[in-house]
């Protein structure tokens, strides 16, 4: 299988699954994954500075889901492409509903801007 195959393997999974596919890969591996700016700063060895470095990535996760929990699953279903289930038990799994993880801070406040629109308590970590 061509590595591009596989790619379009991955970008056709929902949220979830990719979820479970980086767990499998970590136990299989016995790695951890790491964010890539972290890596590159252990591998370039920089030091610490007194300025914190900007983050690039970042996580969307539901702090709370409000009067609207209907409108919250509209909304995560809509930004993540789950199903009626999928969506329904990652609304509900708040404060730990990672929404979308790993995304830009463009796309990370387009998120939260969507939640808060219906009701939910969002925060970009």
């Amino acid at each position: 299988m061509a590595v591009d195959e596989i790619i379009e393997q991955i970008n056709k999974l929902n949220v979830l699954e990719l979820v479970e596919l980086k767990e499998k890969l970590q136990e299989q591996w016995g790695v951890e994954a790491m964010a890539p700016v972290a890596v590159a700063a252990a591998s370039a060895g920089a030091e610490a500075s007194d300025q914190p470095e900007e983050k690039d990535v970042f996580n969307v996760r539901i702090e709370s889901i409000g009067d609207q929990k209907i409108q919250v699953i509209k909304a995560v279903r809509e930004l993540t492409n789950l199903g009626l289930k999928e969506a329904k038990q990652l609304v509900e799994s708040a404060p730990n509903a990672v929404v979308a993880e790993a995304v830009s801070k463009e796309e990370a406040e387009n998120c939260k801007a969507k939640l808060e629109d219906v009701g939910a308590g969002v925060v970009i970590e």
